[in-house]
This record gives C-alpha cells, structure tokens and sequence, in this order.
C-alpha cells in the first residue's frame, strides 16, 4: 500500500567563480507516495539532484554566475492519514524548533534577528563518509 510523505529537500546556492561571503539554503517540503520510508527516501535524493543544476549558464546569482546544489535530504515525514491523499487542511509536515525564552518569540514570528536551534533531525545523523559530496568538508 502507498503512503504520502513529506520530504525536506535542502538546496544551496553556489557561485561558480568565488564563493559568497553567505550561503544562501531554502529546505523545500514536497509530497512523495511511496510503499516505504526506504522507497519515500530514495525518490526524495533523486527529485534534489534533479533540482540541483548548473545546466542553466544564465543563472546568476549577486551578479555571478552560479547553480543550485543538493545538500541533502534533512528530514522526511510520514504525513497524517497517510493512506490518505493529502488535501485541505492535512498536516503534511512539521518543523520542531527550541527558542532561548518565550518572549523571543515574538522576534522569531516578526522576522528579527534570534536564536533558533532546529531539534526534529533524523534520529540517525549521516557520517560524514555517508554525506552527499556537497556537504563534505574539503581537506
């Protein structure tokens, strides 16, 4: 039987010539069916380098050339009524965060400047052996 899965795929930006003072991320959240988490995982790695391009010679990014690279899959979530083709009002994903203090909520919700630390990662972090070469540390 197939179930909904949200995927979070990360993607950066990297300009090809020199490197930017800061690494532009955005996490994409997409839906993928599939009869396993295996299965959901695999479709998931193949949609962010599909993603990931340097295809694209006009792609410019502070006026450089640049491209679009897969960082990885950061998390993958069975959706709610899995079974269920996702529609209005379905929890499809979710993100678990710690702030420092209650007031610095409001901060974190207008969009200024706090501290955010991301807790809901993969139970099992990659080895850096295992990391997809984007993430790997040069030597």
């Amino acid at each position: 039987m197939s179930l909904w899965y949200a995927a979070h795929i990360v993607m950066y930006v990297r300009r090809k010539h020199k490197p930017l003072p800061k690494v532009p991320v955005w996490e994409n959240i997409i839906l993928i069916k599939a009869e396993s988490e295996e299965e959901a995982f695999a479709k998931a790695e193949e949609r962010g380098k599909q993603d990931a391009s340097d295809k694209e010679d006009d792609f410019l990014w502070a006026g450089e050339p640049a491209e679009w690279v897969f960082a990885g899959v950061r998390k993958l979530t069975l959706c709610e009524d899995a079974e269920k083709r996702p529609g209005e009002g379905t929890e499809v994903s979710y993100l678990e965060m710690e702030l420092p203090s209650e007031p610095s909520r409001w901060n974190w919700l207008d969009g200024k400047p706090t501290n955010l630390k991301s807790t809901d990662l993969f139970a099992e972090p990659l080895a850096p052996s295992e990391r997809p070469v984007a993430l790997k540390t040069r030597a």
